[in-house]
């Protein structure tokens, strides 16, 4: 029997409506107690949005400085502090069912990670897990960020990883409420650098790879593609 992942490609899309997008897979899912998962990959307009844990102390600039940067902020449901969402920024929401990987939350996040490590090791770019923190790393400073939430033993929001944003926005906070963390990117180590397009498919396939789906479809294209076993 086919494990099922679809795969949602909007584009650019505002913050609030992709937590809608968000809310409306989770309570599908929810509903037909299925199996499948949804992997929504897309990229954020300027936003900064503060986690449940956070607090917007962790913003650093003044709110003039983030109406002339053209930078909104939202509240968020998810996990963590305060993060930069924008253009040239892959963003990852999994709607996915943990009551078939073992309802274990910290084990899932690990293996997002881990999927965001074999994603950058294949275009060469060596990165990393750190002990005690969330996300992943490389020698030369933060690359993904990830922040989920979880309802009914299924997640929801998920991971950013920088392919080629504005470096300069991650200077309007202090980055997951860490103090003086340096933020880099993919166009850092890469020239040329990959597109948002080819970075997603990347993530699509370790993604389908790491949590075993045999079968992706991407809803609304009528593509379907075999995952690799």
């Amino acid at each position: 029997m086919a494990y099922l992942l679809r795969i949602l490609e909007p584009g650019t899309m505002d913050y609030p409506q992709a937590c809608r997008l968000q809310e409306e897979w989770l309570e599908r899912i929810r509903m037909s107690h299925s199996d499948e998962a949804v992997l929504i990959l897309l990229e954020h307009p300027p936003v900064i949005t503060i986690g449940r844990s956070g607090t917007a102390r962790n913003i650093i600039a003044p709110a003039a400085a983030l109406a002339a940067s053209g930078v909104t902020v939202h509240t968020s449901s998810r996990g963590g502090d305060v993060t930069y969402h924008g253009p040239g920024q892959v963003v990852g929401y999994p709607i996915l069912p943990l009551w078939r990987h073992g309802k274990d939350i910290h084990r899932y996040l690990r293996s997002v990670e881990q999927v965001l490590i074999e994603v950058l090791d294949g275009y060469g770019i060596p990165a990393f897990q750190r002990d005690g923190y969330t996300g992943v790393w490389t020698e030369r400073g933060k690359i993904a960020s990830i922040g989920i939430a979880v309802r009914h033993w299924i997640t929801y929001h998920g991971f950013a990883l920088n392919v080629s944003p504005m470096m300069e926005h991650f200077r309007l906070i202090n980055p997951c409420g860490l103090s003086g963390v340096r933020m880099t990117s993919m166009a850092e180590f890469l020239r040329p650098t990959p597109t948002c397009s080819d970075v997603g498919r990347a993530i699509i396939e370790r993604f389908s790879e790491h949590f075993g789906f045999t079968l992706c479809v991407h809803e609304g294209t009528g593509v379907s593609c075999e995952a690799k076993s």
